[in-house]
Order: structure tokens, then C-alpha cells, then sequence
């Protein structure tokens, strides 16, 4: 695991950190994983970058050996936690899918903005992220993950994701290791 470089076109997406997914039982302390994409987040808004937050409000509509149905959800489940300390500059979207990308209009703004590169984090590493992060290697952005600004309701799954499935999507890092490089290719 090793970061190279930031581009100077980057922008943050963090994935499903929402009341109704906070909630559940994770493998990481979510307290941990919130703080660290909030200091992403602030740290991406200093530097003008945009930051892209995301929650999921259904499911893809395929069959699947797994049953999945999530019913009737409470009010809040899909409302953005408050630690993310939402901006107005910030570019909010709601996905039925796991990857953030399938129709959702994210490509075309991130395009729009001149993005060539994303840096990755939220919930759950094994899926919104892993999903996110192979449709964004598939549609030519440079991928970055923040592997201690995820979690997931499995360690297995989750330590999957990072070691064999990540090295082939893009670079991963601490979100120290992130700051560090957004603060010094800034200066």
C-alpha cells in the first residue's frame, strides 16, 4: 500500500455515511471511520476540491441468490450523518445501486469539473466502495482509498477488499498519508 500522487483535479467521494448504515454492526469502530472522512472532507473543501457525499436509498432490482429486501425504513435511514458537516458547495447524491456511478449523473459531473482523480471513502468497503471504486478505475478516473476511512459489517470481506481487490483498482493509503499529499502538492 503506497500513494504516489494526488492530481491536481481530484475530488472526494465518501460512500454511505448515513444514519440508517452507521447504525449497524461494523467490524471498526464507526466513530473512527467518520472522523477520518470528515477530516478528508474539510481538508478537500480548504483546498477548493469538490466533495461528493452519497447515500443509497434501495437496491440494484436483479435477482440474486442472496435475498435482500429492505422493507419499509425508517424516516432518517437514508439522511446523511451530521459529523460530515455538509456544505453547499458540496455535490450530494443518492444511488440504488452499490457503486456510485450507474445512474446517478456523478461521471458527467465529475467530468464537468475537470476530475481525473477520486479519493474513496465510507461504508461498506466490500461493497458502496469497492463497487464505486471498480466503476471508477473502469471509467478512467485515478482511484485512491482511504482503507482507514471504511469499515464493513465483515473483517473478512472487508481485509478481502483491501488486499486483493484494491491493488488492482487504484492506491492505497491512511488518511494521514491522503492529507499529507493534498497538503504538500497544494503548496
Amino acid at each position: 500500500m503506497a500513494l504516489s500522487a494526488l492530481d491536481p483535479q481530484t475530488a472526494l467521494i465518501i460512500i454511505d455515511l448515513q444514519k440508517g448504515i452507521v447504525s449497524l454492526p461494523l467490524v471498526h469502530p464507526v466513530a473512527g471511520v467518520v472522523k477520518n472522512a470528515r477530516a478528508l472532507a474539510d481538508a478537500f473543501r480548504i483546498h477548493n476540491l469538490p466533495v461528493v457525499l452519497v447515500n443509497v436509498a434501495g437496491i440494484a432490482p436483479g435477482r440474486t441468490e442472496q435475498v435482500r429486501h429492505l422493507g419499509d425504513l425508517p424516516a432518517a435511514w437514508t439522511d446523511l450523518i451530521p459529523e460530515l458537516n455538509k456544505q453547499p458547495t458540496d455535490h450530494t447524491i443518492t444511488k440504488h445501486t452499490p457503486g456510485a456511478f450507474a445512474k446517478t449523473g456523478l461521471e458527467e459531473h465529475l467530468r464537468g469539473r475537470g476530475i481525473t482523480q477520486v479519493v474513496l471513502a465510507g461504508i461498506s468497503t466490500s461493497s458502496g466502495v469497492e463497487s464505486t471504486a471498480r466503476q471508477a478505475y473502469e471509467l478512467g478516473f485515478h482511484v485512491t482509498l482511504a482503507i482507514d476511512a471504511m469499515t464493513d459489517a465483515s473483517m473478512d470481506s472487508h481485509v478481502h477488499s483491501l488486499t486483493k481487490i484494491f491493488p488492482r483498482l487504484g492506491e492505497s493509503g491512511t488518511t494521514q498519508e491522503v492529507l499529507n499529499l493534498l497538503n504538500s502538492s497544494r503548496v
